[in-house]
């Protein structure tokens, strides 16, 4: 699968308008978590304690064909492209999520502070946008999400991890049922065709990667069985050491045969690989060249996958 775009950086004058510091902004449309929650390993047990378990675990079918599989193996994720094609089992979750009512014209932004709005695609609800000559069909999914750019979804927050994500402790209390953790309130209140999944990992030098990918498959389950098309995203830090944590997201997304959007790739084309030179990190992203880059994949990645799977 080769990209068929080549994405530039876009109007760097428009990012200044955007330019808020994306884990510290406070921003008014902003989910409000609960400001007594300061993470510490003991809140970590409570969240891990608290977390709601499925009901049932959806039984994943995996899909069979006479045809040799000819995807690019986990372990040559560097190579996967940047914006992805819709898979099999994607087409089989939308046609599920149709028959379910889901809102074809919604999708989510689920994670941390690198899926604040300003920094990924909240630009396409403003007008100030920009679409390259190569890009100009891209305006059709702009229209078809419109107002589901420029928002924060209820599965977002500062230092919002997969554990934290799962459990009610970090729900919304004014728009969430009692008992609803982040993932389940989102995918109620917005009930999304697609979303996008971007979890850092916390703790670097404590949490255990199996752990990780416990959490981050639990949410999977969670969007698959409501659904809702997944699409995960590599992230462009490698701040645990050994991309440990870009190889699980990988490895989930070949398991589940579901899309991945590789901003890892498109991140070290930039100037300092993506991340933010002013900060100490080397995690955030630069609000100068990434957020733009991010946005422009990420509305490849989501004009490719709704027609691959809706046939638009």
């Amino acid at each position: 699968m080769n990209n068929k775009f080549n994405v530039r950086p876009l109007m760097i004058s428009l990012l200044i308008i955007f330019y808020l510091s994306a884990c510290t902004v406070s921003v008014a449309s902003q989910v409000k978590l609960n400001d007594n929650l300061v993470a510490t390993p003991e809140l970590e047990k409570q969240e891990q304690a608290a977390v709601v378990q499925p009901s049932a675990t959806p039984t994943l079918e995996i899909f069979k064909t006479s045809t040799p599989d000819t995807r690019i193996l986990p372990t040559d994720w560097q190579d996967w492209p940047i914006i992805p094609e819709a898979t099999n089992r994607s087409r089989e979750i939308f046609k599920v999520g149709q028959a379910k009512g889901v809102n074809l014209n919604a999708f989510s932004k689920i994670g941390d502070c690198q899926n604040v709005k300003e920094s990924f695609m909240g630009i396409y609800d403003t007008g100030r946008y920009f679409l390259l000559d190569s890009q100009n069909d891209w305006q059709q999914t702009i229209d078809q999400f419109k107002g589901f750019y420029n928002r924060d979804s209820l599965a977002f927050g500062q230092g919002l991890n997969v554990a934290a994500a799962l459990s009610p402790l970090h729900a919304d209390p004014i728009n969430c049922q009692s008992g609803e953790n982040p993932i389940q309130c989102e995918l109620r209140v917005i009930n999304p065709a697609y979303a996008f999944i971007r979890f850092e990992r916390w703790y670097p030098d404590v949490t255990p990667p199996e752990t990780y990918e416990k959490y981050l498959r639990q949410i999977i389950d969670q969007v698959i069985e409501h659904g809702t098309v997944p699409i995960l995203m590599t992230k462009a830090d490698n701040v645990e050491g050994g991309q440990q944590i870009n190889q699980i997201i990988v490895n989930l997304a070949y398991e589940y045969d579901i899309p991945l959007y590789n901003w890892w790739k498109a991140a070290q084309a930039l100037p300092n690989r993506g991340l933010d030179p002013k900060r100490d990190d080397l995690f955030h992203i630069d609000p100068e060249y990434a957020w733009t880059e991010q946005s422009a994949y990420g509305l490849g990645t989501l004009d490719s996958i709704w027609k691959g799977t809706s046939g638009n």
